[in-house]
Formats: structure tokens, sequence, C-alpha cells
């Protein structure tokens, strides 16, 4: 007798149980309330840019955080257009969670150079050629000096900074990148104690591949610093000036 009791008990429980469960789950948009939200920042570990830390002080400041506001009530545009606001930030996706939160994911401008230019210009270009404002965090990436107005870095200085991106052993050789008064270029790389001269820009692949060969072939053969000049400048040649003793 006793044991039936515990196990209707049992029953009772499992469907008192179900009930409160399909409630929840069913509850209508209206009556539930955001309990909070689940934030992802993509690139997070390589540039640190935005945290999210300031992705909620952002929201507050906004008068805009969906903490404790009806589900139904939030406009995840609206914090889509307040987040894109922030100059290092991407893009921006929000949306509703079954379980009662707003997940967030938010991506980070990505610098390819940093230009310090003498007219007192310092500022990031981003993969897309848009200028982007310096951050606390230094970006690993190469410093552009010397004669660079804005239109020549988001053309000519755009482009070289996408062959960097997109060829990893240079753009880890090359540490710095002068821009001359007539618009030239002079590269200082990390390893050797020379000065690389490209010229004019352009021809990016055809100049590079002619020093890297240069690079296998010479350098290896008679040292990394027996030159102060290697010049790229004229096709299918490479005109190197011997260091002063």
């Amino acid at each position: 007798m006793i044991k039936k009791i515990f196990i209707l008990l049992f029953l009772m429980l499992i469907i008192v149980y179900l009930i409160i469960a399909v409630t929840t789950f069913n509850a209508k948009p209206e009556e539930q309330t955001c309990e909070g939200m689940e934030l992802v920042i993509n690139d997070s570990i390589d540039y640190g840019f935005i945290t999210k830390k300031e992705v909620l002080r952002l929201l507050t400041k906004e008068k805009i955080s969906p903490i404790g506001k009806k589900m139904n009530e939030i406009n995840t545009r609206q914090l889509e257009d307040a987040l894109k606001k922030h100059p290092l930030i991407g893009e921006v996706e929000c949306f509703r969670i079954p379980n009662g939160k707003v997940g967030i994911e938010v991506t980070q401008r990505i610098p390819i150079l940093r230009i310090m230019a003498s007219n007192g210009d310092n500022y990031y270009l981003d993969k897309k050629g848009v200028i982007m404002p310096t951050a606390n965090n230094a970006a690993n990436v190469a410093i552009v000096t010397g004669y660079v107005d804005r239109n020549f870095a988001q053309k000519e200085l755009y482009e070289f900074g996408v062959f960097l991106k997109e060829n990893s052993f240079w753009n880890a050789q090359i540490q710095q990148i002068n821009v001359t008064a007539s618009k030239e270029l002079e590269l200082v790389p990390r390893v050797g104690e020379h000065i690389i001269f490209m010229g004019k820009p352009g021809n990016y692949e055809k100049k590079f591949d002619r020093l890297k060969t240069f690079y296998k072939k010479g350098l290896n053969q008679v040292g990394w610093n027996k030159y102060s000049r290697i010049s790229l400048e004229f096709e299918n040649q490479i005109i190197c000036t011997r260091k002063e003793k």
C-alpha cells in the first residue's frame, strides 16, 4: 500500500513538472522578461579592441540595455544601430534567444596598416580601406611613415596592405613602410640591416617574388647585412648598394 502511494506521488510530481515545463516553453513572448545577454566578440584574441564590458557600457549609456525588459519590447535593430556607431566595431548581429536572453555577436574592425604620417595624422587603415582610430591595444601591423595623405593611404597603400595581409611571410618581415616626397616606397624589414626600395607603388607580387629569390640565392650566401640598400624599382633586375666600411 505504501509502495503504491509513493509511486502515485512520484507520478504526480512528474505530471506537475511536465505541466510547468510546457507552460514555460509555450509562454507568450510578452510574458517573458529578458534575463541577460550572451555576448560574443569575434577576433578578441588577436585584437581585443572591444571587450564585453565595453559593449555593456555602450548599451547602458544609450539606455537601451535589454535586461529586465519584455522580450517582445526589445528592438534588436536599435541595439545593432547603437553598437555600430562605435568606431572600432565593424558588424553587429542581435537576436532573441528562447531561453529569455538576447544574443549579441560583435565583429571588430581589422586593421592592416598603421599610419603615422609626417603631417601629424595617426590612424589605422582597416581591411576595407576605411580609416579607423587608434586604440589602447596596439595591432601588430606595419607602420607607415613619411609623406602620406589620406587619399594616397586609402588607394595605393591600401592595395599594399591587402597584399601583405594575404602573404604571411612578407607580412611578418616588413615592419615599416616609408613614403618619400615623390611618393615612392622604402621598406624596413625585421631581418637584415638594409632598406628595400620599391619605387612607385604596384607590381607587388612580381617584385617580392624577385626579392624572395634574391634572399634565398643571394643573401643566404653573402650574408644578410652586406648591403645597405636593395632596389626593386626596375623590372627583371635587383640593384644592391654595398655598406660603407
